[in-house]
């Protein structure tokens, strides 16, 4: 018998175990749902442009579970967010709300939460969404209807909007091949629903209108379910077995390089597809309503000099290249 040496280690030679592990007698363990809704988040401090995202990820959370006929495990993951976030979403987890909760101490960026989300998640089903959305009754419901009407779909995004034509050339060849798939081309966003999701990203009015009057929409139905042609990395509707078929992701910085998920869906051939009703928004960083009503108050108010002045496009280069290069400095290190 070998002597050990290791004094801390000596009295185990003739240990014996003490009882059986109570894990050995239970025969019955709970089985995940079919769908995962996976949240991935990151608030590094709460101030500046961060200062409502606390309360942001928590609209965006409750909003998830305001579908009620699909059945659901809800996971989030966080890229490296400040103590009082984390200790939020630990609250959440040991509430049950939150089934599956990752926490991560440093930000791997977005194509390195993707890899450790989709390889994860254990539902047949993801439904990805970035921490600002915000989504609207049955909003998931509406999304598989999508994904089991229409054939190799690779993802179904809960809103619809103008998205680059070039990221769904296949999906529009395989509609306008198909001789019981109805194509639709034109206005079929209500100028509303458009407007409002572009104010959301911060774009101008003009800008908002002018690609309105210069774009088409294109709507394809099959069986009785339509959809909008188009898709999106910020919120989609995926199958497992097919989202893995992209992983690793490899993005060598956290954020700008997100939507090569589109591309690369686009080129393998896979059927990118919206609702044509909204049921997702997107609040950026405010709870504050997104209107035409809120940036015209803001532009008449008696800090007027001050946005006149901030919206000079020298003005504007220079503090944008600034925010951009400190932003770089602080999180693409």
């Amino acid at each position: 018998k070998q002597e050990i040496k290791d004094p801390l280690l000596k009295n185990f030679g003739d240990s014996m175990r003490i009882g059986q592990n109570p894990a050995k007698f239970v025969n019955k363990v709970s089985k995940p749902a079919e769908i995962t809704v996976a949240v991935l988040n990151y608030i590094p401090y709460q101030q500046g442009f961060y200062a409502e995202a606390l309360e942001v990820l928590k609209a965006c959370l409750n909003s998830v579970r305001s579908e009620s006929k699909q059945a659901f495990d809800l996971m989030v993951f966080d890229n490296g967010s400040c103590e009082t976030v984390q200790d939020f979403l630990l609250q959440e987890f040991r509430n049950h709300d939150i089934q599956f909760l990752v926490l991560s101490e440093k930000n791997l960026g977005k194509g390195g939460a993707w890899n450790i989300i989709f390889d994860a998640a254990p539902g047949e089903y993801i439904a990805y969404a970035d921490s600002d959305v915000y989504f609207h009754k049955d909003w998931l419901n509406e999304s598989l209807k999508i994904m089991q009407a229409f054939p190799n779909v690779g993802m179904v995004t809960a809103r619809p909007f103008f998205t680059k034509k070039e990221f769904s050339t296949n999906t529009l060849n395989w509609a306008k091949s198909q001789p019981d798939v109805l194509f639709e081309q034109g206005k079929l966003i209500p100028w509303d629903t458009f407007l409002e999701f572009d104010l959301s990203l911060g774009q101008e009015l003009s800008a908002i209108e002018s690609e309105y009057q210069t774009n088409d929409i294109e709507k394809i139905s099959l069986n009785g379910v339509s959809a909008i042609i188009g898709g999106s990395h910020w919120q989609f509707l995926t199958r497992k077995n097919i989202i893995k078929e992209f992983l690793p992701f490899d993005m060598e910085r956290p954020m700008g390089q997100v939507k090569l998920l589109d591309k690369r869906m686009n080129e393998v051939g896979f059927l990118r597809l919206m609702t044509p009703e909204p049921y997702a928004d997107n609040m950026s960083n405010t709870l504050k309503v997104n209107s035409v009503e809120k940036t015209q108050n803001k532009k008449n108010s008696k800090n007027k000099f001050v946005f006149n002045l901030l919206d000079l496009p020298i003005v504007k280069k220079i503090l944008l290249t600034l925010h951009h290069r400190i932003f770089m400095f602080y999180y693409d290190r």
